[in-house]
């Protein structure tokens, strides 16, 4: 159980985050506990969606982005958003289970892929203070500044997930992952 109230419904959400809360509906087909929680912030659900909006429509591929997702959780040891990006990443970015085991170790089957999962990784693990020749070795690689950019931007915008889920023990709402 989360450690403050995940509204059951829409209508027991805070008014200002209802209609954000129903384009995720109409989006995903369901709001997962996550956006649930977040709406009792309508500014940070409104944040948070604005940030993964904008990046959608980014230089980087879905599978990318999905990449990124599982293994900036995989440090991050949480949980759910290890559930619901490996659901997505399956579903959605249509990455194997092997993709996915290796994305979560901070690696990918695909060399560009892999360049930016590792980047993430150090992003992660250095918070941030990485060296101009890991920067070099991303540019290296193909991806452009914007690209390089928005890998940044993933990283945070997950790791405000991974920090909310864990802070605040969001119930999961997708199939369960086991650990590493």
């Amino acid at each position: 159980m989360s450690r403050i109230p995940t509204p059951a419904t829409l209508d027991v959400s805070p008014a200002a985050s209802q209609p954000l809360l129903q384009t995720v509906q109409a989006s995903l087909g369901s709001v997962p506990n996550l956006f649930r929680l977040l709406g009792n912030s309508p500014a940070t659900l409104e944040g948070y969606l604005q940030l993964n909006g904008a990046l959608d429509e980014g230089e980087l591929e879905p599978a990318t982005r999905e990449r990124i997702a599982l293994a900036v959780a995989e440090v991050n040891q949480c949980h759910y958003c290890l559930a619901a990006h490996t659901y997505l990443g399956k579903h959605v970015a249509k990455l194997t289970d092997t993709e996915i085991l290796a994305n979560r170790h901070g690696s990918s089957g695909d060399h560009q892929a892999e360049v930016a999962v590792k980047f993430a990784v150090l992003l992660v693990q250095r918070r941030g203070d990485v060296s101009r020749a890991d920067v070099e070795t991303v540019l290296a690689a193909g991806y452009s500044h914007a690209q390089l950019l928005e890998i940044i931007a993933h990283v945070a915008l997950n790791t405000l997930t991974n920090y909310v889920n864990r802070a605040l023990a969001t119930e999961i709402d997708f199939p369960p992952i086991k650990a590493l």
